[in-house]
């Protein structure tokens, strides 16, 4: 099956992405293991921070193994990943995202 020619501003990311996912992209259970990825990525991320920000200032293995710089490019390429195997416009979709923004900032729920 040839795969569709990507014109995102992401398709640089994803052409790296197909080579590495190849054997694994038609299996049933790729994409539950990319969301499961991107959960793990978050709790990581948020333990890193937390541990160099003093919520938990006792966390060593935290701040030696993770930085939350480092996590926040795991959580990227775990989007980019499910992003990619969904045929997701990431550029549409980060633009509607910060309209909505902007929205909100106009007109606040209440």
């Amino acid at each position: 099956m040839k795969s569709k020619k990507i014109t995102s501003i992401f398709g640089r990311y994803y052409k790296k992405l197909e080579d590495i996912d190849r054997e694994w992209k038609h299996s049933q259970e790729y994409g539950s293991m990319l969301i499961l990825s991107l959960v793990e990525e978050v709790g990581e991320m948020a333990r890193a921070y937390l541990a160099a920000h003093g919520r938990k200032p006792t966390n060593i293995a935290a701040q030696k193994d993770e930085t939350y710089e480092k996590e926040l490019g795991d959580i990227l390429v775990a989007i980019l990943r499910f992003a990619r195997i969904k045929n997701i416009d990431l550029n549409k979709a980060i633009l509607y995202s910060i309209r909505k923004i902007k929205r909100r900032k106009i007109k606040p729920k209440v």
